[in-house]
């Protein structure tokens, strides 16, 4: 079982024992989506740390995304909920990057491609390289706009 997995299970019977209904159910949350994609597929199967981490990404930004919706509805409270929950997940993620080592990977990514000067159909080239860096630790969008931008699109 993965390290991740083993803490997040370590962390729920601590939040239980201490009666914190937020984190208790954020955890449950995460570890039903854990235990749903290691039974995806064809066959049941473990799954690895980084694997973990990619999932408990994507529940993190479907809670900012809720936040940012429920906040446009006119629904603050529940809004708060949500940036909760993110911030209980983040707990569990990798540091994120900032914007300037964003761009310094992405540059070093267009050197090492080779793909100054080629505009938007080095794209693919590039996201291909700076992708396996970023992974886990940037939002895609903000990504994809920087090699944009520097592509010059």
């Amino acid at each position: 079982m993965s390290a991740l997995k083993e803490r997040l299970r370590a962390d729920l019977t601590t939040a239980l024992k201490a009666r914190d209904a937020l984190t208790v159910s954020t955890i449950r949350l995460a570890l039903g989506a854990i235990s749903t994609a290691e039974v995806a597929g064809t066959e049941a199967r473990e799954l690895g740390d980084q694997e973990v981490v990619e999932i408990l990404t994507k529940e993190a930004k479907k809670r900012r995304e809720s936040a940012t919706a429920f906040e446009e509805g006119g629904r603050p409270e529940l809004a708060q909920k949500e940036r909760d929950e993110a911030a209980i997940l983040a707990v569990y993620l990798p540091e994120a990057l900032d914007q300037e080592e964003i761009v310094a990977i992405v540059t070093a990514a267009i050197e090492q491609a080779g793909a100054a000067g080629e505009g938007m159909k080095a794209m693919g080239r590039v996201m291909g390289l700076v992708q396996p860096q970023v992974k886990g630790r940037a939002d895609g969008g903000v990504v994809a706009a920087e090699v944009k931008r520097q592509l010059g699109a």
